[in-house]
């Protein structure tokens, strides 16, 4: 086996891993995409032949590009203004596929990465490989430029801007039960039993792109007002997993109008998600819905 060879092997073995630290990282499939293929490039041009621990290697390596477009992005302010909604991963409603479980692992809720999104660069970066992948804080250290305490700290101050998270409900089963029965009370325009099946502290963000910049709304009779837009988005409705979560994709003549994540803890909608931006709707893959 040649090196190119043996490196292609070797990336291969850890392309899905890669891509699951990126979108933890930048909340953006292409982007993730984008850091998993700038990760190849270093090391296509690198020496590794003194790399005894490639995984690791090539953690830190992505980790590294995802901090520069982090903070790229933040310097450029390429996000629009108010509530950013994250790429979601959409799967078909009886599960979804090894590609889509790869990328999430464990359990990446669209409302987390909304709070990741708040996070500083470094505190994020900080967070993710140490809380979600368990790399050592003097690993991450060189990367953000600290000393290992200091990387402790980053990580730290994100844990705790994170904790406030609700922890969804593990019975998907049960979940799909509270996303359909929103779903009737919004095609029925039932203010009341919409309001029954949402917690009284929701939060619901929706992200329509640059032009709309998204927008925030708390609490159960709030939310349950836009009952009228939901009735719209109901009616055509299709039962899907979103981000490995109960949720729903709108389509309406051929196109995807909306993609809903539903946070359900304890029986209730705590925290509703909608992306209807036209643009980045259009760049998700979508045929795992199709019949």
């Amino acid at each position: 086996m040649d090196r190119n060879d043996f490196l292609v092997e070797q990336f291969e073995a850890h392309r899905s891993h890669l891509r699951a630290v990126a979108y933890r990282m930048l909340g953006s499939l292409s982007e993730a995409d984008d850091a998993v293929q700038e990760t190849w490039l270093r090391l296509d041009r690198a020496d590794s032949s003194g790399v005894e621990n490639m995984g690791g290697w090539l953690t830190t390596v992505v980790g590294r590009i995802c901090l520069n477009m982090l903070r790229s992005r933040t310097s450029r302010r390429e996000d629009p203004l108010g509530v950013h909604v994250p790429d979601p991963v959409v799967g078909p409603a009886d599960g979804m596929g090894p590609e889509q479980q790869a990328l999430l692992a464990d359990s990446v809720g669209l409302a987390l990465l909304v709070v990741l999104d708040t996070l500083a660069p470094a505190e994020r970066l900080a967070f993710v490989l140490h809380d979600m992948f368990a790399v050592p804080f003097d690993e991450i250290a060189p990367i953000v430029g600290r000393t290992p305490a200091a990387t402790r700290q980053l990580a730290s101050r994100a844990r705790r801007r994170v904790r406030g998270t609700p922890a969804p409900d593990a019975d998907l089963a049960r979940q799909r039960e509270v996303v359909d029965a929103f779903l009737a009370a919004a095609r029925g325009g039932d203010f009341e039993a919409l309001v029954a099946v949402l917690d009284p502290d929701i939060v619901l963000r929706t992200d329509a792109g640059a032009l709309r910049p998204g927008v925030v709304v708390r609490g159960a009779q709030a939310v349950a007002g836009g009952a009228i837009t939901f009735a719209r988005l109901a009616q055509v409705a299709r039962p899907a997993l979103v981000n490995g979560a109960a949720g729903f994709v709108a389509i309406s003549e051929g196109r995807p109008v909306s993609v809903a994540a539903f946070t359900i803890a304890g029986g209730k909608v705590v925290a509703l998600d909608i992306l209807t931006d036209p643009e980045r709707l259009a760049r998700l893959d979508l045929t795992v819905l199709d019949d």
